[in-house]
């Protein structure tokens, strides 16, 4: 257990990293069209698999003002965390932008592990903070991890729905911090 453990957190530590130096993860501002292709791939294949997950899940697609998807976000930490990741923006279905999520923590914690996270923006209100370069939260007390059902009674809490589910690795926190999300238009 002990060995599993080590084995993981030492694999998401190095993930992390690789994001936090851009190696790993694709990079907002002005990305190469590699770049882009391979994270909106990356994109659509998470909201794939979120939507075979949590079928309950797509009438936050449906309904939802706008959305942005990480697909693959770097987290590590030990008293001091982080995480980062590069996604996509959606507004009636389509790419209008990238973003970038970053979170800091303090606290008891411990660990490494990448995830997916989906921000369900649910009007035009919380969807003009988030593109103004304004939004900050706390997503980690209020993320629902995606499984079957999760999203039939997950409500709106001031503005965004979000939605996780981790890839590899495992964090053990008791913390307190924020998330903030970029935003740049195509």
């Amino acid at each position: 257990m002990i060995r599993t453990f080590a084995t993981t957190f030492l694999i998401a530590n190095i993930a992390f990293g690789l994001c936090l130096s851009g190696a790993g993860c694709a990079s907002p501002g002005k990305p190469g069209e590699s770049n882009r292709s391979v994270l909106h791939a990356q994109a659509m294949d998470t909201i794939a698999t979120f939507r075979s997950r949590d079928p309950s899940i797509i009438r936050f697609f449906d309904d939802a003002y706008g959305y942005a998807v990480y697909p693959s976000v770097g987290k590590g930490g030990l008293i001091v965390g982080g995480a980062v990741g590069d996604g996509e923006v959606f507004q009636g279905g389509r790419v209008i932008g990238i973003s970038r999520l970053i979170k800091g923590s303090i606290g008891l914690q411990a660990g490494g592990q990448i995830f997916a996270e989906i921000v369900f923006f649910k009007d035009r209100q919380a969807m003009d903070a988030f593109k103004s370069g304004t939004f900050a939260f706390d997503a980690g007390a209020s993320a629902v991890i995606i499984e079957a059902g999760a999203a039939i009674n997950t409500p709106y809490k001031s503005g965004v729905a979000v939605f996780v589910r981790s890839k590899i690795g495992a964090m053990a926190e008791a913390s307190i911090g924020g998330q903030g999300l970029t935003f740049e238009a195509d």
